[in-house]
């Protein structure tokens, strides 16, 4: 790939830009299916809230894009912070917005009873179980970062375009699979409680910061590849690898904090419909208790309007002598 010679700058942020047709490809795909299904939907009579459009398009397809074609798209071949930059967006923020988009709630609005049908049974199938369970989806997001910064696989993202702009895309689903799994705003297979998905974020904190540590004091990664820059401006190699492992690790618990939050407001909205159930639960309950205790009072007069006895109680009870003998 073809690395930058020119000095970063804080007004890189603005005026450093390049063409990445494989994020512009994926990008422009995803947003216009997502916006006609949008439509659609809301012409259907669905309720669909313009947020989750926002979430998707801004948020998600947004970040994306920048990623690609923006600062961090240009500097993330020359300097190792802006590619430990680059996957934390990617592997955490941008999978977060699209899922937040709510994208199959908003594809199944779209389809007719047909589609819907189909689309329900490939999103409750054995296969979207497996992806789906807290342990494969968590596991996936966990190793993934050092699957990747911690062998050969990171150097050849570097050198090639191709193996860089699929990692990128792998990066996103695998993201994109965590957090759709776990917020839980679009169908998925089975419900699991956000207390769960609380555990799991402060067990990915714990991994993000032994990555960072492993990272600031192991050795170089990829040290050839930047060697052979040539690079006369910024910091060197291992300064630019601790800045790097601050990211991940600071940066990553941030974001991880930010959804903690997010989880914990789902965790207290849904024990409060729990409580709404279970309150339901109980309200029916008593008032099949009354009923009963309503016939049961009304059985007994009508028994005593035919001159019926009605037997309550021990059978001695019923018998006018025994009943006088035993209350003496």
């Amino acid at each position: 790939m073809l690395q930058t010679r020119t000095p970063l700058q804080l007004s890189s942020v603005v005026i450093s830009w390049r063409w990445d047709t494989s994020t512009v490809l994926v990008i422009a795909l995803l947003g216009l299916a997502y916006a006609a299904c949008f439509l659609k939907g809301r012409q259907r009579g669905e309720q669909l809230p313009v947020s989750r459009a926002l979430y998707f398009g801004l948020a998600g397809l947004g970040v994306w894009l920048y990623t690609g074609v923006g600062m961090i798209g240009v500097y993330s071949d020359t300097l190792f912070w802006v590619r430990a930059l680059q996957v934390l967006l990617l592997l955490y923020l941008v999978p977060f917005a699209l899922a937040a988009g709510a994208p199959f709630t908003v594809l199944r609005a779209a389809l007719g009873p047909a589609g819907r049908k189909r689309l329900d049974a490939m999103l409750s199938g054995s296969v979207a179980r497996l992806l789906t369970h807290p342990a494969t989806a968590s596991m996936l997001i966990l190793l993934l970062p050092w699957a990747l910064f911690l062998s050969p696989w990171y150097e050849s993202v570097l050198r090639h375009g191709g193996v860089d702009a699929v990692t990128r895309i792998i990066v996103v689903a695998i993201g994109f699979l965590y957090f759709y799994s776990r917020l839980q705003i679009d169908p998925v297979p089975k419900h699991f409680t956000q207390g769960l998905s609380l555990l799991i974020t402060i067990a990915e904190s714990l991994a993000d910061g032994i990555l960072g540590i492993v990272l600031w004091l192991g050795p170089l990664v990829a040290a050839g590849y930047y060697g052979s820059l040539g690079r006369t401006w910024g910091p060197d190699a291992r300064l630019d690898q601790t800045i790097g492992a601050g990211i991940l690790w600071l940066l990553g618990d941030f974001l991880g904090l930010i959804y903690s939050l997010v989880v914990m407001r789902a965790f207290a909205a849904d024990e409060k419909r729990r409580a709404r159930e279970i309150d339901a639960e109980l309200d029916a309950a008593e008032a099949a208790r009354t009923r009963r205790k309503a016939v049961s009072r009304t059985a007994t007069r009508d028994g005593e309007a035919d001159d019926e006895p009605v037997s309550t109680g021990l059978w001695w009870e019923n018998d006018p002598q025994l009943r006088e003998r035993f209350r003496r």
